[in-house]
């Protein structure tokens, strides 16, 4: 018997004391191993230094060769860059990479991009800090902050990766970066460009069963995808001797992606085949972002302004070419799309009653139109349009928010911050039964950082999130490769979720150091697939969900135990939901999350010399999904392992050589497809296997 289920907030943060009990004993048992940490070296006075918790400089990474700050921030021990960029609007900080103190003011443009155009020779330290100790809204547990300067000269870095397959694939001779940075005393810009092309192919086999385990259709299949992605990006900050800061982001890429399948069919009932689908896509992507701070009165104003648009056209075609004398069949699905987003928000931050506050405004505005067009070849085989009601429709989102925060030291160990907000919104549907909704939502947070000990950080947040939709959710679409449709949904609306997080740092000196987290969520109005008033399925709210997970994250150094040179780096994580099924009413996850995920990475750099090595393996489960006719799920059959060898010096260059998918994992697919799902009436059963060979990398690094 199913125990009751607990609602509401009390009783959701009730059943969490044992997650968050086990988090925090876990963290004060290796404290009472006695393990101790490095020392903290004396940091310039960029930030309040009774919140930087570590600090590191370019020669703690030297036996890396770092030639950029991402570099340095990957051997970071025990943090990893949280990217960001998916919540709605700007809203308060979302990653955990400051640049200067400063948060970055884009989306897609996020930390990783930045952090690889800035060169070392720029780079004064880095800084691990308490973020609800900041006064930038959002933020909290571990937060890296990144100082830097300009050296006045213009410099650059590149890289160059040549990759070929063992099968199936030409030569990938198109993918590098190349980057320049520059300023003066009071400036610095980047500029970078990249060229990211990707050939990938697999092949293998796919049995078709009907209920009783009898074989329907047997398919011989490979699978060809070429996608290239050139891009430009660069960002230019200013700031004068009284202390205003300008600062201006952007970027722009292009992507052409292609896939063809080619797939020989037996059929039982339908003879022998060839079925060919091939898909094409075309999108423009640019962001640009600029904001402007300045004193005004007793606090600084900070002004922000974004737009990003994105879009294009993308075409699938299905072909079938039979073996005796009928005419060839398929459908073709034309798809233009065109998405933007422009948001003005402004920051007023100041000091006042014992602590920091910040009272923000945001106004956005998110549009996506699309245009679909569905055809369908006759007994003729000649393509004929086929009416797809709800396949072409504007949405728009017109949005505003304020929020006021406040953070202070309860004392030089504990940091606590707090957010109150609401957020307005209209949401209007034009074509497919168009409809406008208007919603009003609270947010906010309350966060605390505590740092137990000099080796022991614990933080914990509780947060009311407003998610954001996905526009291309309301509007009707059809796969082709899976011969699945979704109808139009004009009912959607923004999930909503308590969300509780903790996390614990645990310094072990010499040795490294280890990173427990965990998760709840108690989500309302998630978005799976649900039935559709009037006939069909597609993505829609259900009332209620809960999703957990923790995870660990431990760097292990050798050079303690006399082996030098040593490092391992594990991440491991386990993830648990729950959603009612909007069909049988039964308990089950929620599609597609993930379960488990694993990756481990091992480096051996070799004393006196230029030589290192290394392997990294990495694993992932996830839930199925689960539509109204169907349960489909995604496995790896085992590991993905690379290794590599690497050399720091060759004519000035690191170059480094790896051989991927080593252990030789296959991508299996497994489908149920139901009659009547509710009634357990199974229609077919599919199997599907593929392999994709191994890969073979050479990258070429280099500074000027």
């Amino acid at each position: 018997m199913n125990p009751p289920h607990i609602r509401g907030p009390l009783a959701f943060l009730a059943r969490l004391i044992p997650i968050l009990s086990m988090l925090i004993f876990g963290a004060d048992l290796v404290v009472a191993s006695g393990a101790k940490g490095p020392s903290t070296r004396a940091p310039e006075d960029d930030l309040e230094q009774s919140t930087v918790r570590r600090t590191f400089t370019v020669s703690d990474f030297e036996r890396f060769a770092p030639r950029t700050a991402l570099d340095m921030v990957q051997q970071i021990p025990g943090f990893s860059v949280r990217e960001g960029g998916s919540d709605r609007g700007l809203g308060q900080a979302d990653t955990n990479v400051l640049i200067n103190g400063r948060r970055l003011s884009g989306k897609s443009n996020g930390p990783v991009d930045a952090l690889g155009r800035i060169p070392v020779g720029e780079v004064v330290k880095l800084e691990i800090v308490d973020g609800a100790s900041l006064e930038i809204g959002g933020l909290s547990g571990q937060v890296l902050n990144v100082v830097t300067k300009s050296t006045g000269k213009i410099t650059g870095q590149f890289s160059y990766s040549p990759q070929w397959r063992s099968r199936g694939t030409p030569f990938r001779w198109g993918n590098g970066e190349i980057s320049l940075s520059g300023g003066d005393a009071q400036s610095e810009w980047t500029l970078g460009f990249e060229s990211d092309q990707e050939f990938r192919h697999d092949e293998g086999p796919e049995v078709v069963f009907d209920a009783a385990g009898n074989v329907l259709i047997m398919r011989e299949e490979r699978l060809n995808r070429e996608t290239d992605r050139p891009g430009l990006s660069g960002s230019y900050a200013f700031e004068t001797t009284d202390g205003r800061v300008f600062n201006l982001t952007g970027a722009v890429q292009f992507e052409d992606a292609k896939r063809r399948e080619v797939s020989r069919q037996t059929s039982v009932a339908d003879g022998n085949r060839v079925r060919f689908l091939d898909e094409r896509e075309e999108e423009l992507e640019y962001e640009l972002g600029a904001d402007y701070e300045f004193g005004l009165g007793a606090g600084q104003l900070k002004l922000i302004a974004l737009h990003r648009s994105e879009g294009g056209p993308s075409l699938e075609t299905t072909q079938f070419e039979f073996d005796d004398e009928r005419p060839e069949g398929g459908e073709e699905f034309r798809r233009e799309v065109d998405e933007f987003e422009s948001i003005l928000r402004a920051e007023y931050t100041l000091q006042a009653l014992g602590g920091d506050w910040q009272l923000s405004l945001e106004g956005a505005r998110n549009v996506l139109d699309i245009e679909s067009e569905l055809a369908e070849r006759d007994d003729l085989g000649i393509l004929r349009p086929v009416e797809f009601p709800g396949s072409s429709s504007r949405v728009e989102e017109d949005r505003a928010e304020t929020t006021l925060s406040y953070g202070r030291s309860l004392s030089p160990r504990l940091q606590i911050q707090a957010s109150a907000g609401v957020e307005t919104s209209t949401i209007r549907q034009t074509g497919g039964g168009g409809l406008t909704r208007d919603f009003v939502r609270p947010k906010g947070f309350f966060s605390i950082d505590w740092q137990v000990s000099d080796q022991l950080d614990v933080s914990s947040k509780l947060e009311r999130v407003v998610g954001q939709l996905g526009f291309s959710d309301f509007v009707s679409s059809v796969n082709l490769t899976e011969g699945e449709v979704d109808v139009s949904n004009v009912n959607l609306v923004p999930p909503q979720s308590w969300l509780l997080e903790a996390e614990a740092n645990q310094s072990l000196g010499g040795f490294g150091s280890l990173t427990l987290s965990a998760f709840a969520e108690d989500v309302t109005d998630i978005v799976d697939q649900i039935p559709i008033e009037g006939g069909g399925q597609a993505p829609g709210n259900i009332d209620s969900a809960e999703r957990y997970g923790l995870s660990a994250d431990l760097t292990l150094l050798t050079d303690p135990l006399k082996w030098r040179g040593g490092r391992f780096d594990i991440q491991m994580g386990f993830g648990d939901s729950e959603v009612i099924d909007p069909l049988l009413g039964v308990r089950r996850k929620v599609s597609g999350t993930t379960t488990f995920d694993l990756n481990t990475d091992f480096r051996q750099d070799f004393t006196n010399s230029d030589w290192a090595a290394g392997f990294g393996l990495r694993y992932e489960e996830e839930a199925p999904d689960f539509r109204l006719n169907s349960i489909n799920r995604s496995v790896e059959s085992f590991a993905f392992a690379t290794v590599f060898l690497e050399h720091k010096d060759i004519l000035g260059l690191t170059v480094r050589a790896s051989v991927a998918n080593v252990l030789d994992r296959r991508n299996e697919f497994y489908r149920t497809a139901f009659e009547d799902r509710m009634a357990g009436i199974v229609r077919f059963q599919e199997e599907r296997v593929r392999s994709f060979g191994t890969i073979y990398t050479i990258t070429f690094e280099g500074s000027f």
